[in-house]
């Protein structure tokens, strides 16, 4: 217990809850929004492609472009450039209400493609039967393509939690609060290794766990 002490003798336990409470927030907060604001996306990237039910190459072209230059930007630089925005919807660039929209567009991009990607691998004989029976593109999203993803649009979720989960520790860099604010105040700035290590510890537990839950969820909706 002496040595438990010595070793995390730099380490405020309540700091770390609050930090951590800091972390979930961000977390919670840009999912909703990047799954509300992804999904439509994602969908209408892939009704818009070549060969899908509505082929409009132009809309197609420019909604991937946007997708494409937003993934390419490095989220570090995009938390920088999005510091005046920020400021204008959420009134600071600090702290969780400060990290939430460049979580949202740093992420929202990458969801849709993965959506995307999901319905790309949906039967198309699937598509085409449904077509047969008369039903409208509305009816054929919400009857046949979503549900048939279902699986894959999860492990999607899955996949962009664990990813905000490693934004939301590098908007610590603006001091956008979380374990990541932390780490680098105390961890990197002051030289507190132990505040390092155990703010490490807690992003791969919780990493563990969202892993661990989309796996269920994906199996669960696999057997359907």
């Amino acid at each position: 217990m002496e040595l438990f002490n010595q070793l995390t003798a730099n380490i405020d336990w309540a700091e770390i809850w609050l930090a951590g409470q800091d972390t979930l927030l961000m977390l919670a907060g840009s999912l909703v929004f990047t799954l509300v604001l992804g999904l439509p996306l994602g969908v209408l990237l892939f009704l818009t492609g070549k060969r899908q039910l509505l082929d409009q190459p132009a809309v197609y072209g420019v909604l991937s472009f946007l997708v494409n230059v937003l993934r390419s930007v490095p989220f570090v630089i995009l938390l920088i450039i999005m510091i005046p925005f920020t400021v204008l919807i959420a009134g600071t660039s600090l702290g969780v209400a400060g990290a939430i929209p460049p979580l949202v567009v740093g992420a929202t991009p990458f969801f849709a493609r993965l959506v995307e990607t999901a319905l790309r691998e949906v039967d198309r004989g699937i598509i085409e039967a449904t077509q047969s029976m008369g039903a409208s593109t509305r009816q054929i999203v919400f009857g046949a393509l979503l549900p048939e993803a279902l699986p894959g649009i999860w492990a999607a979720i899955t996949v962009t939690a664990i990813t905000l989960v490693s934004y939301a520790a590098m908007s610590g860099v603006i001091g956008g609060g979380g374990l990541g604010d932390l780490a680098i105040r105390f961890g990197y700035q002051r030289f507190q290794t132990d505040v390092m290590v155990v703010t490490v510890i807690l992003l791969l537990i919780l990493v563990q766990i969202l892993q661990m839950i989309g796996d269920r969820l994906v199996s669960h909706f696999s057997r359907k």
